[in-house]
């Protein structure tokens, strides 16, 4: 019977994460704390309704969806599956509702706790984090079970154990599986976002290749015939064209950064010292820095060789750090360091500047896009390419009135 009531909680527990895989992409609440926290609490209500009960004890498998809750949502909806638990516990009733309650509480800190560590992991060892803490429920049940024996002065059953080890083993299966599960369902939906971005990326870089490569031809036609004027020009109309020339290069830089951004070009390959590159990026910029009253601070490891285009590293990284500079305000920081790591080495310009919102952070790298007053995003779309040609990765962090800070990591040179 125990056996029979633990798999129907299985089925139970499995079927919030089947149905965010089915209807996840379709449901706009599917990421709400709220609505998970609801749904995957209904789960755990249904697997205390249908429990298997010995000793006015209840045998089930509640803990699974709470789990996976706390852990793949948030603190959030483990709060609400724990409250919703506690009142169908309070709706059956029974001589050992102290005792259910307390395990309950046990069982609960154990992942809400935990969420807050975990949610930092991804993957496989997610998954062990999620099956390690599976274990403290089933720790708490044994001692509840314990200490129910001394409340009712009873010796304690040992023919229980059993049914202990079914519990344990079904417990940590089922959190298994259903972390496997929500694993793969959140894999599949990066893979997807990643597909779409892909494909929209290659439509917008090639539409900027092609307008890019038009309005070249004019331009430099354009800018010939200025420089032909102007030695025969004096007074104001020299200053015109002086004008006229820096604007037409500023429209060319324009039209070399939408080229860059339809297809990275790694021309000149060449094996450097990533710390001098950033070294003479923080004496380029500071002037900048000094300008804008903010304070450029560097923290660097050297030894670290990498083999890329200097050129164009030293592009995304000047506009990486240039976007920070640009968003501190008076009196603020910005930090850049560089470490080694086994193979790559990673960069880390951090400021303490305005931040951004979770939507503008989801927007990050979007053509067109900017958080400035004036800006077409165009910088950090090319910076995003440019990392992304040397097999490399960048990730914005942000929060708003804290900062921001931008990860680079990058291949080291193999010897």
């Amino acid at each position: 019977m125990l056996v029979e009531k633990l798999f129907l909680n299985i089925l139970i527990v499995l079927a919030p994460v089947l149905l965010q895989s089915v209807f996840g992409e379709r449901w706009r609440y599917a990421k709400s704390p709220l609505v998970m926290g609801l749904l995957y609490g209904i789960a755990s209500c249904l697997c205390l309704l249908f429990s298997y009960r010995d000793l006015n004890l209840y045998w089930d498998l509640r803990y699974v969806p709470m789990i996976i809750a706390a852990i793949y949502v948030g603190p959030v909806a483990g709060v609400i599956n724990y409250v919703m638990i506690i009142m169908t516990r309070t709706y059956l009733g029974g001589d050992a509702l102290w005792f259910g309650y307390l395990s309950m509480t046990l069982g609960f800190l154990i992942p809400f706790l935990a969420s807050f560590k975990i949610k930092t992991l991804t993957g496989t060892a997610r998954i062990k984090a999620a099956i390690l803490v599976s274990l403290g429920p089933l720790l708490v049940m044994l001692a509840i079970l314990l200490s129910y024996s001394a409340y009712a002065h009873e010796p304690f059953q040992f023919k229980l154990m059993p049914a202990v080890i079914v519990f344990g083993i079904l417990l940590i299966l089922g959190t298994w599986f259903s972390a496997m599960l929500q694993e793969i369902n959140e894999e599949h939906t990066k893979m997807k976002v990643q597909i779409q971005k892909a494909e929209k990326m290659k439509t917008l870089g090639e539409l900027a290749a092609s307008i890019a490569h038009e309005v070249r031809n004019p331009l430099t036609v354009v800018k010939g015939f200025l420089q032909l004027m102007r030695p025969s020009e004096i007074g104001k109309n020299q200053q015109y064209l002086t004008i006229a020339m820096e604007e037409l290069e500023r429209a060319e830089t324009i039209i070399s950064d939408y080229l860059n951004f339809s297809k990275p070009k790694l021309t000149k390959l060449e094996s450097f010292s990533f710390s001098d590159l950033l070294t003479n990026i923080s004496i380029l910029l500071t002037p900048m820095a000094m300008k804008n009253a903010v304070e450029l601070t560097c923290h660097l490891e050297d030894n670290i060789y990498i083999y890329s285009d200097r050129g164009q590293l030293q592009q995304a990284l000047v506009n990486v750090i240039k976007n920070a500079i640009e968003a501190t305000q008076a009196n603020g920081e910005v930090k850049v360091s560089s470490m080694r790591l086994v193979g790559e080495v990673q960069i880390i310009i951090s400021d303490n500047g305005k931040g951004m919102s979770k939507e503008q952070l989801s927007r990050i790298g979007h053509l067109f896009y900017s958080t400035k007053d004036v800006g077409t995003g165009l910088g950090t779309a090319v910076t995003i390419r440019i990392i992304e040609s040397m097999n490399g990765k960048i990730v914005y962090e942000s929060k708003e009135g804290v900062g921001t800070t931008v990860t680079i990591t990058l291949p080291l040179k193999q010897n």
